[in-house]
């Protein structure tokens, strides 16, 4: 028997192949669009740091409201990252190369739904990315302003772009990007139970992040998955760091051959920057 066939027949890692990963990735993201449409309702744009702080105060059940939001769209992100890792296990299905880039296209889509999220926060944290971000965008050559003013221009228009792309275009090119796979699929709630009660019970008990102004810090840091880039930032520059890194393994992704060998092989510089990635975001953790 081949090694790939025995490896397949561990019960853990048989259970991780079968396990509904897509359906409960779009759960967590009906978790997530649910509870943000109740912040949505008493967010200002205008004074983030303000509003986002007195939600708890001012809506009712606003801790629970917001550690929902924020609990399911990490859980979104992470189940989003698991579904596509059991996709390239199973090598199931053949995509043609529109097809498979469109569906490879939810990844990004996501992660910047995530990422504006800590951004419209307005606490150090979302300070912190939201400072970095412009700095990453004004480094790509020739359209840099253009890109900056399009996605945050912080300076002059505050989080309105932000939110913009937020609440509307992201879920929109999110959505536009996973229609063909989502018309094949179907999510019941009735299969995903306890994910939907860990995610209740744990917003009940655990409150959202929410980060005072830190002043005299020398160093802060941005979300948990921006923290191997602003490390790499330190040692590169913004434009290299900063876009052509993170742009790498995406592009890998979206080359992925269907060969064996080749294949093979893409996966694996994959999996290495991703080892690198995640040595990068420890040695940032130590100067927090």
């Amino acid at each position: 028997m081949p090694w790939t066939k025995r490896f397949d027949t561990i019960a853990p890692l048989q259970w991780l192949k079968s396990y509904l990963w897509g359906g409960a990735t779009l759960i967590s993201l009906f978790l997530s669009v649910l509870s943000g449409v109740v912040i949505a309702l008493q967010y200002d744009p205008a004074e983030p740091w303000y509003s986002t702080s007195t939600i708890e105060l001012i809506a009712p059940y606003g801790s629970f409201w917001r550690a929902l939001h924020y609990l399911s769209s990490q859980a979104f992100f992470l189940l989003l990252l698991a579904h596509l890792a059991v996709v390239l296990w199973k090598n199931e299905t053949r995509y043609n190369r529109g097809d498979w880039i469109r569906l490879c296209s939810t990844l990004p889509c996501g992660l910047l739904l995530l990422f504006t999220g800590y951004v419209l926060r307005g606490d150090a944290t979302g300070e912190a990315a939201g400072a970095i971000a412009e700095h990453i965008c004004l480094s790509i050559p020739l359209i840099g302003n253009q890109i900056n003013e399009l996605f945050f221009d912080l300076a002059d228009s505050g989080m309105r772009k932000v939110y913009v792309h937020h609440v509307i275009g992201l879920v929109v090119l999110g959505g536009i990007a996973a229609w063909p796979h989502l018309r094949r699929y179907t999510a019941r709630w009735r299969n995903h139970l306890l994910l939907v009660s860990a995610t209740l019970a744990l917003s009940v008990l655990m409150p959202a992040p929410m980060e005072p102004n830190r002043f005299g810090l020398l160093f802060i840091a941005g979300p948990w998955f921006f923290l191997g880039l602003q490390e790499l930032l330190r040692y590169w520059p913004a434009f290299i760091a900063g876009v052509i890194a993170p742009l790498l393994p995406l592009a890998l992704l979206f080359w992925l051959p269907h060969s064996p060998r080749p294949r093979a092989l893409v996966l694996g510089l994959i999996g290495l920057w991703l080892l690198a990635y995640a040595g990068l975001t420890v040695l940032c953790l130590q100067r927090i």
